[in-house]
């Protein structure tokens, strides 16, 4: 038994433009849920019981249940209830409402790890929430949060595979095809390991040196 590299390279602009699916869905979805996760910690944080009680609800519900699960219940589900979506806005919006929920919790930690001080002083001197957030919370735990955004950032990115059992094209759903139809397993999984690996160690090396920049400016000690 001999590896194929011929069968990889005819099918390359296929597996281009399902790499290409890939990113655009993670780094889409990605900055979704970071945005949506963000407004969920300010709205358990600022908001008022019955909304705190309903987001912490929602949060429950995401982490206590697998990505595979939701996702089928959103894409096979939703005709029932009047929401029926393509398979890449599926995976898109799925993506971001299930990373949304952990997102938040990391902020959430960060927001908790201010000294509580800080914020008392900023209220004394008459900023507004807004400004309590954004010059006081953001700051001073953005380097904090950093690695366990990354984390999440990283796993986001693996969640990106199962968006195939949905028949989005992205590069899973291309390659799981391309071995289904030529027997050749062993070069379309090591093609795609060797895919996710690298867009991995990338986001680790970032994220590195994002928190070695925002350490140098002095932000993790803010």
């Amino acid at each position: 038994m001999t590896f194929d590299f011929d069968l990889i390279a005819s099918a390359g602009p296929e597996l281009l433009r399902a790499g290409g699916v890939t990113l655009l869905i993670w780094l889409a979805g990605t900055l979704a849920a970071v945005v949506l996760g963000f407004f969920v910690a300010i709205g358990r944080r600022y908001g008022p019981p019955t909304l705190d009680k309903g987001l912490r609800a929602y949060v429950d519900l995401i982490r206590g249940t697998p990505f595979l699960i939701q996702l089928f219940l959103l894409y096979y589900g939703g005709p029932f209830i009047g929401l029926t979506l393509d398979p890449v806005p599926a995976g898109l919006f799925g993506l971001a409402v299930y990373g949304a929920a952990y997102f938040s919790e990391i902020f959430r930690a960060g927001f908790e790890s201010v000294p509580r001080g800080h914020v008392e002083a900023a209220e004394c001197l008459g900023l507004t929430r807004v400004q309590i957030v954004g010059r006081i919370l953001v700051p001073e735990m953005t380097v904090l949060v950093l690695p366990p955004m990354v984390n999440m950032v990283i796993v986001l990115l693996k969640e990106t595979a199962v968006l195939s059992i949905i028949t989005v094209p992205e590069l899973t759903f291309q390659v799981s095809s391309l071995g289904s139809a030529n027997y050749a397993f062993v070069e379309a999984l090591f093609l795609l390991a060797c895919f996710y690996w690298a867009l991995v160690e990338i986001c680790g090396n970032l994220g590195r040196l994002a928190e070695a920049r925002l350490s140098r400016f002095g932000l993790k000690n803010a």
